[in-house]
């Protein structure tokens, strides 16, 4: 693996994700591959007038339609690329991230994988030394979020797997005892896999549950403090506000990013230990049947993506793999030299 080429600098080249953004602020996101054509209704790009191109050069269509063009980030990466399931979205990545305290050279549990969006921030974070062990229910999410890491990165990640199956049970066969630092679980029940992330975790490792609801948020809380080998759990939500400014015609946007999710984070306790009681008001911390009832899938408005529709992602997320992987090996190749050198580099042949 040579690294992440949405990392990459330098001009753009065969198999690179490039970001076209229109005169009205319209982004299209495209491989690039020689020989191919980017239709619109306003008229179409060859993929050969971009490949060759600095990053952040301008290019014009055929009937001379200007598109900025730039290599995306990791935050536009993930919001184009194809879903098996719903994403993290950047503004939560990059709290969980920070609340989790993910650090270089970390090892990290995630679960479930979702489409991949996550494991990118956590691969970033941990950087080569770190590892991270992805777990997935359901095999056609995981299909999708190997593609979309695998054209990000140009290949797939050695420090990386994903494995297949309930973490409860998987987790302790994949991992020794209190060998992981961070464990980050973006699932619709953390409470119920408690007993095998308390073994997996570190003492003084974080635990962090990325979870959509309220009632998800007072189960899993009262589950962390009932296992009586944690920190108190904090919770909190973040909310975007983007703002227009334009000379002195300052405002706040119309529209915001407000709840997608809430964080929970609790650290894990020393063996034995005991922690101090809070003082804090009584509150209802047992739960009836009907208290349970709404915690199922169905009553969280849990949405089942079709087959057919899964096929196809799985598809997508294939091909731009390919198409990473194939360019990332020809990249590799030594250079011969010969006078047409010029010509192949502009033509996306070479390099």
């Amino acid at each position: 693996m040579n690294g992440a080429r949405g990392a990459q600098s330098g001009p753009f080249r065969a198999g690179d994700r490039v970001q076209l953004t229109g005169p009205k602020g319209r982004m299209h996101t495209i491989t690039l591959e020689p020989g191919k054509v980017f239709h619109s209704h306003k008229g179409p790009i060859p993929h050969d007038d971009l490949i060759g191109l600095p990053d952040g050069s301008v290019v014009a269509n055929a009937v001379g339609i200007e598109y900025l063009a730039l290599r995306p980030l990791l935050s536009d990466f993930v919001m184009s690329m194809p879903r098996g399931a719903a994403i993290v979205y950047p503004k939560d990545a990059v709290q969980i991230l920070a609340q989790a305290d993910v650090f270089p050279g970390a090892t990290v549990v995630e679960a479930g994988v979702g489409s991949g969006a996550l494991s990118l921030w956590l691969l970033r974070a941990i950087g080569p030394e770190g590892r991270l062990y992805s777990f997935e229910r359901r095999e056609e999410f995981a299909e999708v979020a190997r593609g979309n890491v695998a054209t990000y990165h140009g290949d797939d990640p050695e420090n990386w797997s994903i494995t297949l199956g309930d973490l409860a049970d998987a987790l302790p066969e994949t991992v020794a005892g209190a060998s992981v630092d961070r464990v980050v679980l973006d699932m619709l029940a953390p409470w119920e896999v408690l007993g095998s992330v308390t073994e997996a975790l570190k003492p003084g490792g974080v635990v962090l549950c990325y979870v959509a609801t309220v009632t998800q948020l007072s189960r899993v809380a009262e589950a962390i403090r009932a296992t009586g080998a944690y920190t108190e759990p904090v919770a909190n939500e973040t909310m975007v506000r983007g703002w227009h400014v334009q000379g002195l015609a300052v405002r706040p946007d119309h529209r915001m990013i407000a709840h997608t999710g809430f964080l929970l984070t609790a650290r894990r306790l020393a063996p034995g230990t005991v922690l101090p009681e809070l003082k804090r008001r009584p509150s209802k911390t047992d739960f009836s049947d009907e208290d349970v009832e709404v915690w199922t899938p169905g009553a969280l408005g849990e949405r089942d993506v079709s087959a057919k529709s899964l096929r196809k992602r799985v598809r997508a997320a294939g091909t731009a793999a390919n198409l990473a992987r194939e360019s990332d090996d020809t990249a590799s190749l030594p250079a011969e030299p010969s006078p047409s050198d010029v010509t192949n580099e502009t033509s996306g042949t070479a390099g």
